[in-house]
């Protein structure tokens, strides 16, 4: 069964992909805030703020349904990488442009909170240009695509600035690396300044009702390696969004496009590994985002290499799958569903762009499916709301793979008892309700919170003509 430790939604975003045709560029989503485990400033955790009470009236859905929510802005291109301050980091040309070390400017200590293992590195940072909002925020979410070979590893972090003039610390959203033989990948919750608090990967305002929002931000990357190394990390895509999506307990029902259109997406079962590798958020039973991540990687052509699953016991099936939940691990959430941990991820394949974002409707969706893109959802609902799926969930990630002649959603489910189970047709109005609203009453009558459209995009970095229009169109590009 797929039911993540319950967490506050977070609402999150992303854009693919790093070249001159890039598309700018993923958590099981329900996750109650970890402690802080120790960290450079941070302050004493938060709670986190409540859901609300009351469902808002269908007028206000369709209000919320149509004005702008989401403001994404990345940094991915040659020019991009120029601007900005660089204190050690140079920008680079070439098929893939990107950020890199050009001259240390300091060294330093980190003590890793999960291994207690103190090690020395040299560093250097760049801080991006202000980036004033088109939606004042209540919510923003960092996003990266790098590549960190071993003995390097990259911090992000946010800074933002109130619609009040004052400013936020910088929050770090971040501690990555592809690898965990350096650093162990970890979020650092626990930050906060008594208006926004860090949940795992979100900056949040704690009081929306308040009117308080984020008008701008910036982001600071730091890149690490070994003293004396020749070469660090490399960051191709780096960025935020900001986004205020409205309560809501029902979205307005979309129109389906008609005519039935399925993508050949493999599928796997979470639960193949049920019991395997537990020190990864207690075995494969938890493990919706890392399957459906390698499903969609898969899609595309891209496979993990021997010598990356060599450390896989050889009697497990689809041992990739083990792989994806030890490169998603995030050791404070102490979870595989780290939004931005599963986007970077899929960036690690060859030429691949990952990122997380939000759309507005099942038929944006279905504009992405229609052009063969498949779509990574994150939804919750209880048993009862999802005809067919047989569970209940706190926070669940399935791969929408089509779409039936009526407009029913084709989905590759990971919550099913083994590979050949994973296809599923879910009836469309409750699909698209589970997965756009941001409020639902669970089994107990509890009101608590949804996604309100997360989703996870994989694609190569040079989409074609028509999957650049379907972006274009539903606000990713």
């Amino acid at each position: 069964m797929t039911a993540p430790t319950p967490r506050r939604a977070l609402l999150a975003v992303a854009l693919a992909a790093a070249t001159a045709a890039t598309v700018p560029g993923g958590r099981a989503s329900a996750a109650e805030p970890k402690p802080a485990t120790g960290g450079p400033g941070q302050a004493t955790p938060a709670t986190p703020p409540p859901a609300g009470a009351a469902a808002g009236s269908a007028s206000e859905a369709a209000a919320g349904a149509t004005r702008k929510t989401v403001d994404n802005r990345f940094w991915y291109s040659y020019a991009h990488w120029t601007a900005g301050r660089h204190q050690g980091t140079t920008a680079i040309g070439g098929a893939r442009p990107g950020l890199e070390i050009k001259t240390p400017t300091g060294r330093t200590e980190y003590t890793d909170p999960h291994t207690a293992k103190k090690s020395t590195w040299e560093y250097a940072t760049w801080t991006s240009p202000v980036h004033t909002s088109t939606v004042p925020a209540t919510e923003a979410i960092a996003s990266w695509n790098a590549r960190t070979p071993a003995g390097t590893w990259i911090q992000a972090e946010l800074r933002g600035t109130y619609t009040d003039g004052a400013a936020t610390p910088w929050y770090v959203m971040g501690r990555w690396a592809s690898g965990d033989g350096d650093i162990r990948r970890t979020s650092v919750d626990g930050q906060t300044d008594g208006k926004s608090t860090v949940w795992t990967d979100t900056l949040a305002v704690d009081a929306p009702a308040s009117g308080l929002r984020i008008k701008d931000w910036r982001l600071r990357l730091t890149l690490y390696r070994k003293p004396g190394a020749s070469r660090g990390p490399t960051v191709w895509l780096a960025g935020a969004m900001a986004s205020d999506v409205p309560d809501r307990f029902s979205v307005p029902a979309s129109t389906a496009a008609g005519g039935a259109h399925e993508l050949k997406v493999p599928r796997y079962s979470q639960e193949t590994h049920a019991g395997q590798y537990p020190e990864y958020d207690n075995g494969g039973e938890a493990w919706c985002s890392p399957t459906s991540s390698q499903m969609i990687i898969e899609f595309w052509g891209r496979r993990a290499s021997a010598s990356s699953v060599a450390w896989v016991k050889k009697d497990y099936a689809d041992p990739q799958v083990c792989h994806a939940a030890r490169s998603t691990y995030d050791a404070a959430y102490k979870g595989c569903g780290n939004w931005p941990f599963n986007a970077a991820y899929a960036a690690t394949y060859r030429q691949m762009a990952g990122v997380v974002t939000r759309l507005g409707s099942l038929a944006d969706l279905e504009t992405l499916v229609r052009a063969g893109v498949p779509v990574i959802t994150s939804q919750s609902f209880t048993a009862e709301e999802l005809t067919g799926a047989g569970y209940g969930t706190a926070g669940h990630l399935m791969t929408v793979i089509g779409f039936t002649a009526a407009g029913d959603v084709i989905a590759n489910d990971p919550n099913s008892a083994d590979n050949t189970a994973v296809r599923r047709v879910y009836a469309r109005r409750q699909f698209e309700n589970n997965w756009l609203r941001t409020k639902r009453h669970n089994a107990a009558g509890k009101v608590v919170s949804g996604t309100g459209g997360v989703c996870y995009l994989y694609g190569p970095i040079r989409p074609n003509p028509a999957q650049v229009l379907a972006l274009r169109a539903v606000g990713v590009l």
